[in-house]
């Protein structure tokens, strides 16, 4: 499992959900962050004078996946997100050793509710209960 933490352009957030709609990921955690990269903040030019604004509004999302899906959640996030400017954001990806849902105790891919998971759960217990 990976955790994918994705700094990007505010503006940007709802189509990158969507993106995640799409692929069938719908949990994800989101922050309101501040921060700076090569862009340095931006620079205004106003009346009373110049001013510089150092740490920028972004939004942090995070979200676990199973290692399968990593590349096409990456995918997704950039194409969602890009504007081709500075400040677009940066993608860290991070070794996750284990997943456990506080509810079940569910641990590991089941925790996150993984597709095949749920059908290959589903099917067994059809199976036990004598169906197909």
């Amino acid at each position: 499992m990976k955790k994918i933490e994705a700094i990007i352009r505010t503006e940007k957030f709802n189509q990158v959900r969507s993106a995640l709609d799409e692929m069938g990921i719908m949990g994800l955690t989101s922050y309101e962050v501040r921060g700076r990269g090569q862009q340095k903040g931006l620079e205004f030019t106003h009346r009373a004078g110049t001013y510089r604004v150092d740490m920028l509004p972004k939004t942090k999302l995070e979200v676990v996946v199973n290692d399968k899906d990593v590349d096409r959640l990456i995918e997704a996030i950039c194409r969602a997100a890009r504007t081709g400017e500075i400040g677009d954001g940066k993608i860290f990806v991070i070794p996750v050793e284990n997943a456990i849902r506080i509810r079940t105790g569910e641990e590991g891919a089941m925790a996150l509710g993984d597709e095949g998971f749920r059908s290959m759960t589903s099917a067994t217990n059809n199976a036990l209960k004598g169906g197909s």
